[in-house]
């Protein structure tokens, strides 16, 4: 399952899934948490269930209520012998806490990998490496700056400019090295300005050259911008290709010359990477 853009909609919204179906997104999450309030919950379920059970063209995740909720049962009997793109993990704490989820999922008879939300507790954060073990099948690993600063009473978890202040630059390379550590799409999480499509572009853009391989979104308007930015362009796959090809015909030989500049195994790595995304194969 290609993960450039996951569109998040209410899921209490039925009449947006269309819309937001033909945005372009690889991917739709259909949220049962918090853009739902509590007396629209069993709406929500009722159009999630319908919506996974129609079976259309793209991938939909769901984003369920948490472990400790109180709702996640209800909305699991909902979701019963049902099989979304993926399980959106809320509030998720390493390790322990998918493999206790993949456990209810299975009980519930819901066949989906998880994406845990990895961020949004402050014990959260020291899980971050645990996913490798996890043991369960994960669509990849994404993070949240809204929540965490919430749960420490921190001000704001951005500059005035708008650039993440220090703590969350580190929780946000942290989700970055967790999800490549466990072999999962590394998901950047939202750009909340959604007008500022110069912004969004520079954001992506910058989460692409880091090694985010996708992002959520909150609008449909800003899924072109961001599929553009996680789509290498012809030059970046022409690159790669003359470095894969010239180790193909030179296979022992440990470092060489491309294009007037030195390449060597990182390169080549780096090189079948990108391929492999353009390929559709990560």
């Amino acid at each position: 399952m290609r993960l450039r853009s996951l569109l998040f909609v209410p899921g209490d919204r039925p009449e947006r899934f269309d819309k937001a179906a033909a945005s372009g997104a690889d991917a739709l999450i259909l949220d049962l948490e918090d853009s739902v309030s509590a007396a629209n919950k069993h709406v929500a379920r009722a159009a999630v269930a319908a919506r996974i059970a129609a079976r259309g063209e793209v991938a939909v995740l769901v984003r369920v209520n948490p472990l400790d909720s109180g709702l996640l049962a209800d909305d699991l009997a909902a979701l019963h012998g049902l099989c979304p793109g993926g399980i959106v993990m809320p509030k998720a704490e390493g390790a322990d806490s998918v493999r206790l989820l993949d456990q209810r999922l299975a009980a519930a008879g819901i066949d989906a990998p998880i994406l845990p939300i990895a961020t949004e507790t402050p014990a959260a954060i020291f899980q971050l490496g645990s996913y490798a073990d996890a043991g369960v099948r994960l669509a990849g690993l994404t993070w949240g700056a809204e929540d965490l600063p919430a749960a420490i009473g921190a001000a704001t978890s951005r500059e005035a400019d708008g650039r993440y202040t220090a703590p969350y630059e580190m929780v946000r390379s942290l989700t970055l090295f967790g999800a490549h550590a466990a072999g999962v799409a590394a998901i950047e999480t939202v750009y909340p300005a959604f007008r500022d499509l110069d912004g969004l572009d520079a954001y992506a853009r910058r989460a692409a050259r880091d090694g985010f391989t996708g992002m959520m979104a909150i609008h449909p308007t800003q899924v072109a911008t961001i599929n553009a930015a996680f789509s290498p362009d012809e030059r970046q796959v022409a690159a790669a290709r003359a470095i894969v090809a010239a180790f193909a015909a030179a296979p022992d030989v440990g470092a060489l010359q491309v294009d007037g500049r030195m390449v060597d195994a990182p390169h080549l790595k780096q090189a079948q990477r990108l391929l492999d995304r353009v390929d559709g194969t990560a």
